[in-house]
């Protein structure tokens, strides 16, 4: 049996984290393909050591460019996957081929799961799904 805890402000809070060979163009396109807010950017020189961006319906990301010492040297740059619950997918799939996202799966119904989505890639290679579905935990 598994105890399940339900999340609070104080709570446990999931933060997918990504690195970046060109972290600022990829924090610029990660605004203008799929609406992601910056609310924290920290550089060093040229490179961003650190930086979150709300998604609008809630939740949030960090990511970071390629430096000495960082957290994550062991991940290579560009890779990982996010699926983020939306609730218009057909508006976020015009806006993402739109901002030039690199559709891997077209925008279709998902009828096992009641879902309407599609996956994209950033220029960078990181995978990004989209979709009306919200988990078992989301019901």
């Amino acid at each position: 049996m598994s105890e399940t805890t339900t999340p609070t402000k104080t709570g446990t809070v999931v933060w997918p984290t990504l690195v970046y060979r060109d972290a600022p163009a990829a924090i610029t396109f990660l605004e203008r393909a799929f609406g992601f807010e910056t609310t924290a950017r920290y550089d060093e020189g040229d490179t961003v050591a650190h930086a979150e961006l709300a998604w609008p319906g809630g939740g949030a990301i960090m990511l970071g460019g390629v430096r000495e010492g960082m957290a994550l040297e062991c991940q290579p740059p560009g890779v990982g996957s996010v699926y983020i619950a939306i609730d218009d997918a057909d508006a976020l799939y015009a806006r993402a081929k739109a901002a030039g996202a690199i559709i891997t799966r077209e925008l279709r119904d998902e009828t096992d799961y009641e879902s309407r989505g599609f996956t994209c890639r950033d220029p960078e290679g990181v995978y990004w799904s989209f979709g009306t579905y919200r988990g078992a935990a989301g019901e």
